[in-house]
Order: C-alpha cells, then sequence, then structure tokens
C-alpha cells in the first residue's frame, strides 16, 4: 500500500509554463487520493504551435512516470483538445490508454463527462482564449453535441510584463462575467482553460446562487480522474459545492 495515495493515485500531464493546474488540482482531491505531476514541453513559437506539439509527443511526456502506480492519467490541457478535434483526440487517447494499460482523459473530454453527467446540453462559456481559439473551443463542445448559446471573453492581451496571458490573469478575473450569464438560459456555466485561476470564482458563484452549475475545466479534471479509478466518488454537484476543498482553498 501507498504511504499517500490510498484510495487512488493519479498521474496528471501540465503545459510547461502552467501555475494553476497543480495547486488546484491538489486543492481539488478528496482524502484518501494523491496526485504526480510530470510537465509537456514544446519549443514551438506560438501557444497554438505548442498545444499541438503536446499532443504529438504524449507517449513521451506520459513516459516521465516511468514505473509509478498511476491508476489514471489526465493531460490537463483543453487547447490541445480542441486543435485536435473530436475524432482525433478521441483516437489519440484510446491509443495512450492502451498502451500505458490504464484509463487516459483529457480536460476536454472530462468536461464532456461532466456536462452529461448534469444532463446538460445548453451551455454558456468564460473564455481566457484569443479569438481564434475561442472559436475552436466552441467548435470542440459543438461536436460533442452541446449547445452553446453564449460566450464570454475575459482575455487579457494588455499585459506586456506578463509571462503568459492566460496564466497571469487575476484570479478574480474569471467571475466578471458571472452576472450577466446567471440571466441566461443555460443549464451550465464553464469557465474555460486550465491555466486560468478559477476556484475562488467557483466558490462564490456557487454559493451565491444554485440556479445554473458553475463549473471549470480544472474541477471537471479532478473529479473525472477519481470517477476513473472509482466510479461511485463524490457525485459532481457535491464538487461543485466544494465542501471538501474550501479549506484547502483558503490556505492557497
Amino acid at each position: 500500500m501507498l504511504a499517500y495515495g490510498s484510495q487512488g493515485l493519479l498521474g496528471v500531464l501540465t503545459p510547461q509554463a502552467n501555475t494553476t493546474v497543480e495547486p488546484e488540482f491538489w486543492a481539488m482531491l478528496p482524502p484518501g487520493y494523491a496526485a504526480l505531476n510530470a510537465r509537456m514541453t514544446s519549443a514551438k513559437p506560438s501557444i497554438e504551435e505548442r498545444l499541438v506539439d503536446y499532443f504529438t509527443h504524449l507517449e513521451q511526456h506520459a513516459a516521465q512516470f516511468g514505473n509509478a502506480p498511476i491508476q489514471a492519467l489526465s493531460i490537463a490541457c483543453t487547447g490541445s483538445s480542441y486543435l485536435a478535434g473530436r475524432e482525433s483526440e478521441q483516437g489519440i487517447i484510446e491509443q495512450l490508454s492502451d498502451r500505458l494499460k490504464l484509463p487516459v482523459t483529457t480536460s476536454g473530454l472530462a468536461m464532456v463527462e461532466a456536462f452529461k453527467n448534469l444532463g446538460a446540453h445548453r451551455i454558456a462559456l468564460i473564455s481566457p482564449y484569443p479569438t481564434a481559439l475561442t472559436a475552436q473551443s466552441v467548435q470542440y463542445w459543438c461536436d460533442h453535441a452541446l449547445k452553446v448559446v453564449e460566450v464570454q471573453s475575459v482575455f487579457d492581451d494588455a499585459q506586456p510584463q506578463a509571462f503568459h496571458p492566460i496564466y497571469s490573469l487575476a484570479h478574480d478575473r474569471a467571475s466578471r462575467p458571472l452576472e450577466q450569464l446567471y440571466q441566461s438560459d443555460v443549464q451550465v456555466i464553464a469557465m474555460l482553460g486550465t491555466g486560468m485561476p478559477s476556484l475562488a470564482a467557483l466558490t462564490q458563484a456557487n454559493q451565491l446562487q444554485n440556479r445554473i452549475p458553475v463549473i471549470s475545466c480544472m474541477l471537471a479534471t479532478v473529479w473525472w480522474s477519481c470517477r476513473l479509478v472509482d466510479p461511485a466518488c463524490q457525485d459532481l454537484l457535491t464538487w461543485v459545492r466544494s465542501p471538501h476543498w474550501l479549506e484547502r482553498l483558503a490556505s492557497l
């Protein structure tokens, strides 16, 4: 038995400069679960080229875990899913899962599972991406038979000193469009991007109102990763209301 992670040991692949995945993943893990993180790296010059490159070398990135006894592997990068597209992503993930002999998912597929779990077909998006990548995201969700009713952008390219336009977003940036989206005829509000800090906004949103669940890519990724290990793990609405991770959030 492992000293840590007696209920499940999860592997996570994170984009090279992402500063959000690890703290949010650890904050949301339920008792008994632990996670190991490895970095996907690329020397490509643009964000889009790096996102494609990550998927091209997934097996190489996954090899960083060696023989660590992880029970599921999550690729915490939604942008790669959008650019790969539904069919290509599914094939890539199935092949990697067969080679590793364990369940593999992406944050994009975890979001799809979250929408299914909530019975949601009409969604609103809060996007931290540039216009072109946001459009790719909308197409991805539509290809999964979801109707994107509204999109609100929180992309900020006016930060010349920022090391990254998404990872350096202020923690309250994700919450700014919520008031307007609460009035939308949607079943779920989704905060996109594993790099956009969203835990504080999620907590506030789901405590202030309970008509429309608000989820994020990271929340879906952690929830679905645990479900891949134990299908009886907490239901999604319990995760959304955050009873097991509020104290951890306060300590970040």
